[in-house]
């Protein structure tokens, strides 16, 4: 019996489906590495930092001014001067005195300053907002306490007033190049299960078709001579004896010569 072949080439929607797969697969891979580097592990180490109790023990503004840059158009960036803002907290966690910084951005941006303000082109501008939280603390923070974030590894003469990453960045770095993974996989495991059965559909439905017509030939009756009696072709090959001349009678006796003579 001959092998049955069937195709395995994919049609031009499948062809379309599993790209789109892969190319969900390598986005949520990518995804996944920049996200990672970008914003994962600063958020776990502003996690990293222990909420405490703080206290206002002073806040002090030093003569020193700090430059800034700002921009003002596409082509348009300069410099201006801000002044510098120190609030020293007590920290309930170290119990120690402390410098106060708004979050992680600004104590990188100037560790010696609590505050640094957006930049303006005008210096007045930057130091009315400076003395806006000076004024702050001062007069409506200095006798209350307030949660802080100390880490004593890191920064153990500094303490954050609040956080710039929580645990919802932690989950949206994770959770959506997972999703785009997963989507992507299940879409090119699907297309190729589908494509499978299909392929064995089609092989199942061959191999039915040649058994039925096997079956077929099996069962049309055939002479002495192997030909089948159903077949017109096979009946009528020798003429001479299809003919009703060349018929003999059913007992015919064959007659010798010498009956003949007499």
């Amino acid at each position: 019996m001959a092998k049955i072949r069937v195709s395995y080439e994919y049609s031009e929607a499948e062809d379309k489906s599993i790209r789109l797969g892969l190319f969900l697969i390598a986005c949520g891979i990518l995804s996944l590495f920049i996200l990672g580097f970008c914003w994962l592990s600063p958020t776990l180490q502003s996690l990293q930092s222990k909420p405490a109790n703080c206290t206002v023990v002073s806040v002090l503004r030093p003569e020193e001014m700090f430059e800034c840059v700002f921009t003002c158009g596409a082509d348009c960036k300069g410099t201006s001067l801000y002044p510098c803002l120190q609030i020293f907290v007590n920290n309930s966690e170290s119990n120690s005195v402390a410098l106060l910084h708004f979050d992680e951005q600004q104590l990188v941006l100037n560790p010696k300053c609590s505050y640094v303000p957006p930049c303006e082109r005008d210096n007045q501008k930057n130091r009315d907002s400076v003395l806006w939280w000076e004024d702050y603390f001062t007069k409506e923070v200095s006798s209350q306490s307030f949660t802080c974030f100390f880490n004593q590894q890191r920064r153990p003469d500094d303490v954050l007033w609040r956080r710039s990453h929580d645990t919802s960045v932690l989950l949206h770095c994770v959770l959506w190049p997972m999703v785009s993974l997963l989507l992507g996989t299940l879409i090119v495991l699907l297309t190729v299960c589908a494509r499978s059965l299909a392929v064995r559909a089609e092989a199942l439905q061959k191999r039915k078709c040649s058994y039925e017509v096997c079956q077929d030939l099996s069962g049309v009756p055939s002479d002495r001579r192997g030909n089948k009696t159903g077949d017109p072709l096979s009946t009528n090959s020798d003429p001479e004896l299809s003919s009703p001349s060349r018929t003999l009678p059913l007992f015919a006796v064959p007659v010798r010569r010498r009956d003949r003579e007499h």
